[in-house]
């Protein structure tokens, strides 16, 4: 009868087995089909680039770049028609990009593109013109390079320390032996530390 036991205990751990195995090639055969899903989907968004075309897209940049001039101080009540009439002297205009803020309220330069690269020496010739009754500034516009954004150190906060200490905590309350004498509260943080 023991041996009854042991051969059934073995055909059902065989048939978990067999189960577990279908199981374990049924996700991976799923898991090979999600990344060719995926695969497909980055390859229609375009998120995957292919290093000449990024070449060909930088070079395209550059090239709409050397046509186009900065123009700073600009007064927050102009237009693009009216930027436009200013620099219309200096060649055929193309567009131009009043930036703006995340409610949409100008930040005081703009770009303008020209058709063709010999208006950028003509605009810059404007520079210090007046606009609304504000003396612009025009330079040539420069391309950004992708990844060399400067590095700028961080000035130290006097509320939080130096970098690499943790900033100022409450001691914790004392209590004198036996109850004597007055508990002394925790201090706050001096605004100015004298060892700054």
């Amino acid at each position: 009868m023991e041996d009854d036991v042991e051969m059934a205990a073995g055909e059902s751990g065989a048939v978990e087995l067999d189960d577990m195995k279908k199981r374990l090639k049924e996700m991976e055969d799923e898991a090979v089909a999600l990344r060719e899903m995926q695969a497909k989907v980055e390859k229609e968004m375009g998120s995957v680039q292919d290093p000449a075309a990024a070449a060909a897209n930088q070079a395209n940049k550059e090239e709409v770049d050397s046509r186009s001039v900065f123009v700073g101080n600009v007064d927050y009540s102009c237009t693009p028609e009216e930027v436009q009439q200013h620099f219309q002297s200096c060649g055929t205009v193309n567009r131009v990009t009043i930036r703006t803020n995340k409610f949409g309220q100008p930040k005081g330069y703009a770009y303008v593109e020209f058709v063709e690269p010999e208006a950028v020496q003509e605009a810059i010739l404007l520079n210090e013109s007046e606009l609304h009754g504000r003396q612009l500034k025009v330079s040539a516009k420069r391309t950004n390079v992708p990844g060399m954004k400067p590095y700028r150190a961080r000035r130290p906060n006097l509320y939080m320390g130096f970098p690499g200490r943790t900033p100022f905590m409450a001691a914790p309350y004392f209590f004198p032996p036996y109850g004597y004498g007055k508990i002394p509260r925790a201090r706050a943080p001096m605004r100015y530390s004298p060892y700054f």
